[in-house]
This record gives C-alpha cells, sequence and structure tokens, in this order.
C-alpha cells in the first residue's frame, strides 16, 4: 500500500510527488523540480525514509533540485531513460533559457528501459518508455493501487509539448495509446502540472486523443 503526497514547485507549479511504502515507511521523491527546501520541509513533516530519486525525464523544471537532495539524503537517482542523457547535458543552457540559477549537468545513477521494474519499500512500480515529448521519458504504473505517475506525457484534456528538440507528436500519440490507454480506465493519472484525472476520462474526452482536435 502506497501513500502518494503532491509538492508543486517552482513557478512552473511542477508536481513534485513522493511516494511512501506504507509497510516499509520508506520513500522517493518524484521530479523533485526545484524548491529543495520545500520538499525537505515535507519529507520532514511526514518522517520518513527517503531511499531514492526517481526521474520521468531531463526538463529543468523536472530535475531542478535533484542533485542537492541527493547529496542531502545521500541517495541515489533512477531513471529515466538513456535517449534522454541530451537533455541533462543541457541543464546549463536550460537553466539560462528559462531564468533559473545555474545548474551544472548531472547524469542519473541507473538509465531505466521499458518493462523494467522501480521499488519503493515492498511496492513496484512498472516502468514504460513513452518517447514523443522527449525521447527519454518514463512513467511508472503501480497495478494494486492501480495509479500512474505520467510526467508530462498526458494531462487532463491536453497532452505534452512537444516542440523542443527531438519532441515527436506523433510518437507521443503512438505511447499514450499504446502505453497508457492499455491500463484500466479506473487509473488515476498523476501528471506533472495541473489536476489528477484518469485514464477513462483521457480516452473518452481527451481533444488530442479522441480524434476531435488535429
Amino acid at each position: 500500500m502506497i501513500e502518494i503526497y503532491t509538492v508543486p514547485v517552482t513557478p512552473f507549479l511542477q508536481n513534485c510527488r513522493i511516494i511512501v511504502c506504507k509497510a516499509s515507511n520508506q520513500a522517493a521523491i518524484v521530479d523533485p523540480g526545484g524548491d529543495k527546501e520545500k520538499i525537505i520541509a515535507k519529507l520532514t513533516a511526514l518522517e520518513v525514509k527517503v531511499e531514492k530519486i526517481i526521474l520521468t525525464h531531463g526538463h529543468l523544471d523536472h530535475v531542478g533540485a535533484t542533485m542537492d537532495l541527493k547529496q542531502h539524503y545521500n541517495i541515489p537517482v533512477v531513471g529515466p531513460h538513456r535517449d534522454e542523457q541530451f537533455w541533462f547535458d543541457a541543464l546549463p543552457e536550460q537553466a539560462k533559457m528559462f531564468g533559473f540559477n545555474y545548474l551544472d549537468p548531472f547524469l542519473p545513477d541507473e538509465w531505466l528501459v521499458d518493462g523494467e521494474q522501480v521499488t519503493v519499500g515492498s511496492v513496484s512500480f512498472k516502468v514504460f518508455h513513452c518517447p514523443g515529448h522527449t525521447p527519454g521519458h518514463v512513467v511508472f504504473y503501480e497495478p494494486n493501487t492501480n495509479v500512474v505517475l505520467v510526467g508530462d506525457v498526458l494531462f487532463k484534456g491536453s497532452i505534452g509539448r512537444t516542440d523542443f528538440p527531438r519532441g515527436d507528436a506523433n510518437q507521443l500519440v503512438s505511447s499514450i495509446k499504446q502505453k497508457l490507454f492499455t491500463l484500466p480506465d479506473e487509473t488515476s493519472v498523476l501528471s506533472g502540472h495541473g489536476d489528477n484525472t484518469t485514464i477513462g476520462h483521457e480516452k473518452a474526452s481527451n481533444p488530442f486523443l479522441s480524434g476531435r482536435f488535429g
């Protein structure tokens, strides 16, 4: 059994998530985009043991506080897929582009591949490689709680941007339909920005995926 807490960070209001395994009280930080003090304060209040950082992709608003938190807790960084390396290499340019403080390039301790499992305490999340928004984007599905953390692949009523370098709109739609839309309709979708939704709701009404837009 897991609990998932949301900590909106940075002016982009990116949904940093804290996953807590209730059986072990171990926790993972997903996409710490910035505001490290805010994230640390939440973790301290929860009184959990932080075991790892998990990343969906390499955009600055999802990784900006990663190295500070890695060093603070002495924990590994897991994910995304290796095809994302160019975004990590370009972190200084990303920071300059978006008006963030300078950020050194870094790489995760472990790359992920499609079909792999990532654990938080005694709970396992299945990894899906879902390129399109970025080439190495991954999402994380936990079948018992029936929740999927999708980063910037899918949003309530929308999909991820594809106008950044190596974005691909057709590939993104294919990723969503072939990977995410195979999950049960009642699956909760936790996006990197905005409100939660469900797979069934997006199948039925998302204009970018139902043929009613573009």
